[in-house]
C-alpha cells in the first residue's frame, strides 16, 4: 500500500462470526473429482452442502490415491466441486502449513482424507479494507485436530492457519469454497499483532 498505516485497530469493535461446524465424518458414498450439484450457480451450495461434498470427497480413495505427493511442497488438484463452488484436493507434506489468511467473502468447508492436520483460527471478524496492522484480544484464538474423517465448515471472512504438524506423514485433505474464492489475503502474526503482507487473485493460484 502507498499509504501510511492506520493507528492500530482492536479486534474488541469488530462482532464475532457465528460458530461453524465442525465433527467427527459420517459414512458417506465414495464421490469421484467430477461431482455436481442439482443446485443451480446462481443461488450456490449451501455450507452444508460443501461438507457434505467435501466429506463424500475425502472418503474416495481412489481420487485420494491420485494426488501426486512431493515431500518438499505442498500439491493440489483442482476438483468440480457442487454448485459452481471451488474444490481443491491438498497434499501436505510433514511440516508444512499455510501461513494465516482468510477466504473474502466465500464461505468454506474442509475435510482431513489421510494423516492429520492441525487448524489455528481467530474467533472475530476482521475489517475488510483500510488496514495494515491490527492488534488481536485476548481469548480470540481457537485451535483444532482433524484427524483424518474428520472436517469442519466456516462463514465468510474466516481467518485461520492450517498446519501438517507430523514429523513424518503426508496428509491430505479436500476443500470447497463458494463463492469461488476471489481473494486470499496473507498475514503474518508476531504475539497479538496481525499484519497484513499481501493479497493474491485467481491467477496466483490457479
Amino acid at each position: 500500500m502507498s499509504s501510511p498505516s492506520p493507528a492500530v485497530p482492536t479486534a474488541a469493535s469488530v462482532p464475532s462470526p457465528a460458530s461453524p461446524a465442525t465433527g467427527p465424518v459420517a459414512s458417506a458414498p465414495a464421490v469421484s473429482a467430477r461431482v455436481g450439484s442439482a443446485r443451480s450457480v446462481s443461488s450456490g451450495p449451501t455450507v452444508a452442502e460443501l461438507l457434505d461434498f467435501v466429506r463424500r470427497a475425502a472418503e474416495d480413495t481412489a481420487l485420494i490415491a491420485s494426488l501426486p505427493l512431493d515431500p518438499e511442497g505442498r500439491t493440489w488438484v483442482r476438483l468440480d466441486g457442487p454448485g459452481g463452488s471451488e474444490a481443491w484436493l491438498i497434499g501436505w507434506p510433514p511440516g508444512t502449513g499455510t501461513g494465516w489468511h482468510d477466504h473474502a467473502d466465500s464461505v468454506g468447508a474442509f475435510t482431513t482424507a489421510a494423516g492429520a492436520l492441525k487448524e489455528h483460527s481467530l474467533a472475530v471478524r476482521l475489517p475488510t479494507d483500510g488496514w495494515k496492522t491490527l492488534e488481536l484480544n485476548e481469548g480470540v484464538d481457537r485451535s483444532r485436530e482433524l484427524a483424518a474423517g474428520q472436517g469442519r465448515a466456516f462463514g465468510q471472512n474466516h481467518v485461520h492457519e492450517v498446519l501438517n504438524e507430523s514429523d513424518s506423514v503426508h496428509a491430505v485433505s479436500v476443500h470447497a469454497y463458494y463463492p469461488p474464492l476471489p481473494r486470499i489475503r496473507r498475514f503474518s502474526r508476531t504475539g497479538a499483532v496481525l499484519r497484513l503482507e499481501q493479497t493474491e487473485r485467481p491467477e496466483d493460484w490457479q
